[in-house]
This record gives structure tokens, sequence and C-alpha cells, in this order.
């Protein structure tokens, strides 16, 4: 009861001390319990409260700004990425995994200097699903998690276009396994191209229809996860995307396309198409169809899924969703994000939950 005042009394003090300064407290709390079907080769069931994501992903963050004069403005974000289920930091375990950047915005622009979330994540940004639990993103992990270390970035809008771009001199340097950490730290004095990634971006928005297109190349280097254990190898993603109201509908969509070279090569399109409908103001209905395409091989997948979120007010909603997976070879893409499954073998998902948003 005593937090409340004492922060707010803490922020009070500081804007008395630099009257143009401000800092946001914000986060997101989302979570729920899931049934998931066929977690093993045995065919055998889970039920389980997800650690990784709801509809959005949980987070508690921190943002300031400071006017400078001029059309000058710094800038600061901090952000946490919480796991509801325990307590946890997500993210690879880092204290601020989400966002941990400090910058400079006017009118050249936005530079950022920090673990930031790269061209990729903002090339997908419209999709009606997000980044959730049941999604597009189960088959391509790295989506969730494009946030690069180590970065420098740069962001500039006018018209209704976005032109962007990140330099990582070492873009991930958590070992704590999993798309979140992959154990490349770069930054080494006898490789310079180790771990090293740059992502670019074209966007435009209008206020019934956008597209985008970004490129994202990361390098390998020393003990790096998923086989990129050296400079020279590289993974590469191309993101072409849209979106569009149809009456009070929004559509949206795109395609990812991916080439690994490195000692497992993989090239694969990753397709996906969705829908959203505000069947009444305070009911949305969203689906989802993807497919997963990998070159050469048998290993595909594809996806089905459904959601409904009902707002209580502004802050709060409760939601439902189905999702149905079919994977074929020796694919285990799993529904749910971060779950597991048979290899081969079809899953399906099913989850309730809360996000409350302050």
């Amino acid at each position: 009861m005593l937090r409340t005042p004492l922060i707010a009394g803490l922020i009070a003090a500081g804007s008395l001390a630099h009257a143009q300064s401000t800092v946001t407290i914000y986060g997101i709390a989302d979570t729920g319990v899931e049934r998931l079907t066929n977690v093993n080769a045995a065919g055998g069931s889970l039920t389980r409260m997800p650690n990784l994501t709801g509809t959005v992903p949980s987070r508690l963050g921190f943002r300031g700004t400071e006017d400078l004069g001029g059309g000058l403005q710094a800038f600061l974000n901090l952000e946490t990425g919480i796991a509801l289920d325990t307590g946890s930091l997500n993210n690879g375990g880092r204290l601020f995994g989400r966002a941990s950047n400090v910058g400079l915005a006017g009118p050249f622009g936005r530079i950022t200097l920090g673990r930031q979330i790269n061209m990729t994540v903002l090339a997908v940004s419209s999709h009606v699903m997000g980044p959730s639990l049941y999604s597009f993103a189960s088959h391509d992990p790295y989506i969730p998690n494009a946030i690069s270390d180590n970065a420098i970035g740069y962001l500039k809008s006018f018209s209704g276009l976005t032109m962007g771009a990140t330099y990582s001199l070492g873009r991930d340097v958590s070992s704590a396994g999993g798309p979140p950490g992959t154990n490349c730290p770069g930054e080494s004095g006898t490789d310079s191209k180790a771990c090293r990634q740059w992502t670019v971006l074209a966007k435009y928005d209008s206020a019934n229809w956008g597209a985008a297109v970004s490129h994202d190349v990361m390098r390998g280097g020393p003990g790096a996860a998923f086989g990129m254990t050296s400079s020279a190898h590289t993974d590469k993603r191309t993101v072409l995307s849209g979106w569009g109201k149809l009456g009070p509908a929004k559509i949206s969509g795109g395609v990812l396309h991916r080439e690994r070279d490195n000692a497992a090569p993989l090239e694969s399109n990753l397709v996906y198409l969705g829908a959203s409908y505000p069947l009444t103001p305070a009911l949305t209905l969203d689906a989802e169809y993807s497919r997963m395409d990998v070159k050469a091989s048998p290993n595909d997948a594809t996806m089905l899924v459904a959601r409904g979120v009902y707002s209580l007010s502004k802050r709060t909603a409760v939601y439902a969703m189905v999702g149905r997976i079919k994977n074929k070879g020796a694919s285990a893409t799993s529904v749910s994000a971060g779950g597991a499954v048979g290899a081969g073998m079809g899953q399906t998902g099913l989850m309730m939950g809360v996000r409350h948003t302050f």
C-alpha cells in the first residue's frame, strides 16, 4: 500500500528538479491455463500455465524522456519480461530483456543505443495475432525474440513512410539456451565479424492499409547455438507483410523467407494470413492460417488458430484460444510457444486467460 505513494513522490521530486523530464511506469500481466495433446511420442497430454506469453508477453517497463530544446529529445527505455507462472525473468534471464536502451530523437529521426527490438519485429507488428501463444511465431520462435544486444538503431517516419535499421556488435550475450539465449556475444578482438547482425526496414501505413519489407542478417560465433559456431555462418530472414481494412474487419498476412548457411543448411518459407473482426464493441474474434514449407524436406507444418477476446474494461480482458497444428516428416513444431510435441504428430491446444494492462 505504501509503494505507490512512494514511487509517485519520487517521480514528483524528479519533475520539480527537471521540469521537462517525464518517467512513465507501464506493464502488462497476461496468463492463463492451457491443455495440449500429443506432447510426446507416446501421445501424452499436458495441462499447464505457460510462462512465455498469452495474447501478449507479460512485462514491466520504464520510459523516460527529457526535452532538450530545439526539437531535440533524450529518451530511455527499460523493460523486463516476466513469466507470471513463477515470477521469473524471460528473455534469456536478463533483468531488462525486452529493452535496455538510451537515445536521442529529433527532426533527423531516432537514434537508439543498447538492447532493442530490431526491424524484423516492426515488419510483422501490424499482424492481427501479434505475439500470441498460438500464432505463426510458433513456427519460427525467433520472431518474438528479434531483440538485439549491443545494437545501434535508427528510425525515421514521415508521410506514412517509416525507414529503419539496426546494427549489432554482438547480438546475444545470454547463454540461457533457446531462441532468447543463443550464446553469441561477439565484440571479439580476434574475429570482428563474430555475432554481428544488421536489419533494415521500409514500412508504409495509411488509414486503411499498410505494407512492410525487412531484411535480417545474423552471423555466428564460437560456441553459438543452432550450429552457428563460426562467423562464416549466416542466418538470413526477409519479410514481406501487409494489412488492410475491409469494413470493420482487419486482414493481415505475409511471407517470411529464411536461408541459413551453416553445417545444417536450411531454406524455408513461412506463409501466414489472419483476420480480426469486432463482433461487438467488447468482443473481438481473430483467426489465422500459417504454413511452414521447408525446402527439399518433408518436415513441413500447417496451423490453424482461432481466438476470442472480451474486454471487461479498457485495461482488462478475458480470452480463449484454440489451435491445431499438423506436422509432417520429422517436424516437431508445437502449436504453443515453448511447448513440445511428438515428431510428425498433430497437436491441439486450448487456452483460457486474463490480460491486464497498466
